[in-house]
């Protein structure tokens, strides 16, 4: 005699051990492991749909960081993600038992904005002789390194009085070839994703953001590149080929937000597009130069190539190798086959 059976469901796949998932009373409790960097944030970011939907969808979702005291720039990428899914499925997601560090860099990153932040345990404080780390997140040697941070501001002030030199004939020749503003802002993201404003002398015409859209990429990735690109300006092309359209920039180094030598900065639409590991380029301040500038920028079209050359410079980095560098900037600049384009 046979009998029949429904097939059986398709079991779960394991929970990663770092991970200890509690549901109570509807909601759904994420214990995180000590540590949030990149391979823990690719296994947060991927288990975390499967985890809304088995058993079945909670009314809220909670974060325990209690266990967690390091988060870098790809653990910052997989909250934002999460956040992105549990926002498109309605479920809240809050943030609990947070420490000063972690509390620093969603802060930094502005997540505490979006991210709602519940209290330490009730009744619970710290032991009065314990001082919590009020230093910046450590996701990268070069982050805390008071030689660098000397040598940017160093850099910076060298640099602002050469731009102050050519501020007027470059504005002069901006206005006379386009009208329009001399300066051009636009918003990129800098280290561990925090969003900062960058300045340039405009080398496009004023509307260029919005003929974006009309203009073909010839890159294949998450970054914008066009050789022939008809928004840029006669004079523009003369500021980008030698890098004088950079100048202003030498003012976000001093401030602090960008360093003489580190990562392409990028802008928030292209990071909306970024894998959890592409993250990993934030854990160094963006530079004004770098692996990518030294290496033929002009021509590179693939984004893992930038992720490559980014990822090149944080394992070579040393106060040493931000000199050569720049040395290696300078002669780029120099090369009239050079630029960008």
């Amino acid at each position: 005699m046979s009998s029949s059976s429904p097939a059986a469901a398709t079991p779960p796949p394991p929970e990663p051990e770092e991970f200890v998932l509690t549901r109570h009373q509807g909601r759904l409790l994420i214990q995180l492991p000590p540590r949030l960097t990149v391979a823990e944030a690719v296994r947060f970011r991927e288990g975390f749909s499967h985890w809304l939907d088995h058993p079945s969808p909670p009314a809220a979702v909670i974060l325990d960081f209690g266990r967690t005291s390091l988060i870098d720039s790809s653990g910052i990428g997989a909250l934002v993600s999460t956040l992105k899914t549990a926002r498109s499925r309605s479920i809240p997601l809050r943030a609990w038992s947070v420490n000063r560090q972690v509390s620093l860099a969603l802060t930094m990153t502005g997540l505490d904005g979006v991210l709602a932040l519940m209290p330490h345990t009730e009744g619970v404080s710290p032991h009065p002789g314990h001082k919590e780390d009020q230093r910046p997140p450590l996701t990268h040697p070069s982050v805390r390194c008071p030689w660098k941070r000397l040598l940017d501001v160093v850099g910076a002030l060298v640099g602002l009085a050469i731009t102050a030199v050519l501020l007027v004939p470059i504005a002069v020749a901006i206005r006379l070839d386009s009208p329009g503003p001399i300066l051009f802002s636009q918003v990129r993201c800098g280290w561990m994703g925090r969003h900062f404003r960058i300045w340039k002398f405009r080398s496009m015409v004023p509307n260029a953001e919005l003929l974006k859209g009309q203009v073909a990429n010839q890159a294949e990735g998450a970054f914008f590149k066009n050789a022939n690109d008809p928004r840029i300006t006669r004079v523009g092309r003369i500021l980008r080929k030698t890098s004088l359209d950079e100048l202003p920039q030498f003012w976000n180094v001093l401030w602090g937000d960008m360093s003489l030598i580190g990562t392409r900065p990028a802008t928030p639409d292209e990071v909306n597009q970024y894998a959890v590991p592409n993250w990993q380029r934030f854990d160094v301040k963006p530079g004004l130069s770098g692996e990518w500038q030294v290496s033929g920028r002009s021509l590179i079209r693939q984004f893992e190539d930038v992720i490559q050359l980014d990822l090149r410079y944080q394992r070579n980095w040393s106060f040493v190798y931000d000199l050569k560098l720049i040395v290696r900037t300078v002669l780029v600049i120099f090369n009239r086959n050079s630029g960008a384009s």
